[in-house]
């Protein structure tokens, strides 16, 4: 149930953050919460699927944002 509450605040937190990079953080938090949550589920093949590619993304984001600066 915490757990559910914390994907809760991070993905309304993604929404209202105004700085880039900050969101972009707060997304890989979202992607590593939200695998903890299919681990609880007992689905581990979507957990690590989940994991994946949220770091995927958010390291390609995080190399975009720096690109920029």
């Amino acid at each position: 149930m915490a757990l559910l509450l914390i994907l809760i605040v991070t993905s309304l937190a993604m929404f209202f953050i105004k700085n880039l990079l900050h969101a972009v953080i707060v997304f890989g938090a979202y992607s590593l919460i939200m695998a903890l949550v299919w681990l609880q589920m007992n689905s581990p093949d979507l957990a690590i699927t989940e994991a994946a590619a949220g770091i995927g993304m958010t390291v390609l984001m995080m190399a975009v944002i720096f690109r920029t600066i």
